[in-house]
């Protein structure tokens, strides 16, 4: 019997390397994946802004419990230094909440448990006001603080996640009144749910993100007809959280496949 499988997440990740293999095995990929030249060539194409993803154990860094390792915290510093550098912005998104806000890999989930909820508010806003606080706070790249990456609905409940994202919009304006908050909206739920409770907040954005690649059609769309998407129905989509006098929305992730065309001659 074969059974083939693999590591995703940092959870899973570093669960499964253990202590020994797993901090030279991130801190390899931070050193290369990105680097100072990456920026250099978003900023030469008129790329203004980066939204980079970290987990809540970046609070704790460079010791976070156990099985996480250190050094992201460092990777996170020179994404600011290399902004900063090059003209160019960042949106630090929260994308691993404690508990995991999805069940999703890429928040960190202990085995595709979703656990997130009010028992975790307190300890996820200590992240916020970490990452608000003067080591960023006052960063001339820093542009916006995402409280969260896709809650999921119905497992984070609405209640729970207002009342959170109350606390952070709160932590963040104790620190600094001109970056972007930004909210995201829960997976399969009202994209609108959103709207009142930010109404009235300075500096709120919504984030929503569309990923045409789940839709059953998408693998027949060429070129074109991904571009028409956008605009014949996204944009509609994003009018309708983005009403006059109300809280920016932004588009934090979007995917579109793209089916490779081919000539026969």
């Amino acid at each position: 019997m074969n059974i083939v499988g693999g590591l995703q997440g940092e959870y899973q990740l570093t669960n499964g390397y253990g202590p020994s293999a797993a901090p030279k095995l991130l801190r390899d990929h931070w050193n290369n994946y990105i680097t100072e030249q990456d920026f250099e060539f978003m900023a030469a194409n008129s790329l203004t802004a980066v939204r980079i993803p970290v987990g809540w154990w970046i609070a704790y860094d460079p010791a976070p419990p156990a099985p996480f390792v250190g050094g992201s915290l460092n990777a996170l510093d020179n994404a600011f230094t290399w902004a900063a550098k090059h003209g160019m912005k960042v949106i630090v998104d929260l994308h691993a909440a404690p508990g995991s806000q999805n069940g999703q890999f890429h928040s960190a989930s202990r085995d595709g448990f979703l656990e997130w909820g009010d028992s975790y508010i307190e300890e996820t806003v200590k992240v916020i006001d970490f990452l608000a606080a003067s080591r960023y706070g006052n960063h001339p790249a820093l542009v916006a603080i995402e409280l969260m990456n896709e809650p999921q609905a119905p497992g984070v409940k609405f209640e729970d996640l207002t009342k959170y994202y109350r606390l952070g919009y709160e932590a963040v304006r104790s620190h600094t009144p001109n970056a972007y908050v930004i909210m995201s909206n829960r997976l399969s739920a009202d994209s609108q749910e959103l709207l009142q409770f930010a109404r009235g907040l300075s500096r709120v954005v919504i984030d929503v993100h569309y990923y045409n690649l789940f839709d059953p059609m998408s693998q027949q769309w060429n070129l074109q007809q991904n571009i028409d998407i956008i605009y014949n129905y996204k944009a509609s989509d994003l009018s309708k959280v983005t009403p006059a006098n109300g809280s920016l929305s932004f588009v934090g992730e979007s995917y579109h496949v793209v089916r490779k065309q081919q000539e026969h001659v």
